[in-house]
């Protein structure tokens, strides 16, 4: 789960605002390219962002969060949430 730090850059980013999510964005496609992003979005509401992504260990997945460069510059904080599927929609 993702939060940005200051609630007003929903609204108006700064400059160097504006290029860190642009590299936060670049991030994840390059996740899901590789096939370690499943899906990512943020609430409507901007509240909170959700970023799904296969990992095979705690450290894996907590070093994949920390280099999100959003996390990284300190725009946005992190928090991992371990998480197993139980049901799906098969496509």
């Amino acid at each position: 789960m993702l939060k940005v730090v200051r609630h007003e850059m929903l609204e108006k980013m700064s400059i160097d605002e504006e290029e860190i999510v642009n590299e936060h964005f670049e991030y994840l496609k390059r996740g899901l390219a590789g096939r370690k992003l499943i899906l990512a979005g943020r609430c409507l509401d901007g509240e909170f962002g959700i970023v799904v992504f296969r990992a095979k260990s705690k450290e894996e997945a907590e070093e994949f969060m920390k280099n999100d460069p959003a996390v990284k510059n300190g725009i946005m904080t992190a928090q991992l949430y371990p998480f197993r599927v139980a049901l799906i929609e098969k496509s």
